[in-house]
């Protein structure tokens, strides 16, 4: 009674939430965490993870029942943009899992490449193997950590990485301590000398200002791909920006394996960006001012 009960709630509190909810909506598992509840549905032939939590929710992973690998979020399409700077990396790191579509495609394309993965919730780790497809390898690992404890304690050990890959989200935006000029610096010394930073965040907000500048402030000049009204990444690189026509070659070069993911050049290209849309006074986030619950509301 008290599972059918809970699903009830749950059901309830998704359907309050979601704008047009379809009476075609099948729940197939629901998770209570440390962390989050955690839902896992399907819905015109997607299945999803949402994280639930105060009254809030959010997707974080939605799979194409009819073609796996092809992505079905505009976000990591974008974030695949990371592999114009650098075409062949041989050490990545995750820091949020979700349902594993990252680290799923990059193994795809880079059989030989390390992955490590920081995820903090072994709930999500299930889940996202059980519903998702995920599977860990020794090529593939995951640990379950703080994303920030893993990237401090991972700087310590001398480990680097070609591409580093900010995903780590929960039921409302990136945690406040993951957006900090501390942490950012922290994350930069496990970059390589030609290492590539992609951070997902948004972009309808005051906090776009301030992460902007916050980014700016760790790495200098990056590449801003942003669309439609809230998806944006960040595309850093530690020795600098290649030029776009650099990146039109290497988008020609890796076209076929994109293609299967669902998109290309034609459509990923003319997101790259270097233009400052910025307030430039903007204050830049730090440990002692990352208000981020205050900032991440609409214009």
């Amino acid at each position: 009674m008290r599972h059918g009960h809970r699903l009830k709630t749950l059901l309830a509190l998704f359907a309050s939430l979601v704008t047009t909810p379809s009476t075609a909506m099948t729940i197939i598992h629901t998770e209570k965490s440390l962390y989050r509840n955690i839902l896992v549905y399907e819905e015109d032939e997607q299945r999803c993870m949402s994280f639930t939590r105060n009254q809030q929710t959010a997707r974080q992973t939605c799979l194409s029942l009819d073609d796996p690998n092809q992505f079905v979020f505009v976000y990591t399409r974008m974030m695949m943009g990371a592999l114009y700077l650098n075409p062949q990396p041989r050490n990545i790191l995750i820091v949020g899992l979700g349902g594993g579509v990252l680290p799923m495609a990059l193994t795809k394309m880079f059989p030989d490449a390390r992955i490590d993965i920081a995820e903090i919730d072994p709930a999500v780790v299930k889940v996202a193997q059980r519903f998702f497809g995920f599977n860990p390898s020794p090529q593939v690992q995951v640990i379950e950590e703080d994303g920030r404890v893993f990237v401090k304690r991972t700087g310590k050990s001398g480990q680097r990485y070609d591409l580093i890959m900010l995903d780590a989200f929960d039921h409302e935006y990136i945690p406040e301590h993951l957006l900090t000029r501390e942490f950012l610096l922290e994350v930069k010394t496990l970059l390589t000398a030609d290492g590539v930073l992609a951070a997902n965040t948004f972009s309808s907000s005051r906090l776009y200002h301030h992460e902007s500048a916050t980014y700016q402030a760790v790495f200098g000049q990056f590449y801003n791909l942003r669309v439609k009204l809230r998806n944006r990444i960040i595309l850093a690189k530690m020795d600098g920006l290649p030029s776009l026509d650099t990146i039109k070659q290497r988008a020609d070069a890796l076209e076929d394996k994109l293609k299967l993911l669902g998109f290309g050049g034609d459509w990923l290209v003319p997101l790259f960006s270097t233009e400052r849309d910025w307030d430039s006074n903007a204050r830049i986030l730090t440990d002692q001012y990352s208000p981020s619950n205050l900032l991440n509301s609409a214009f």
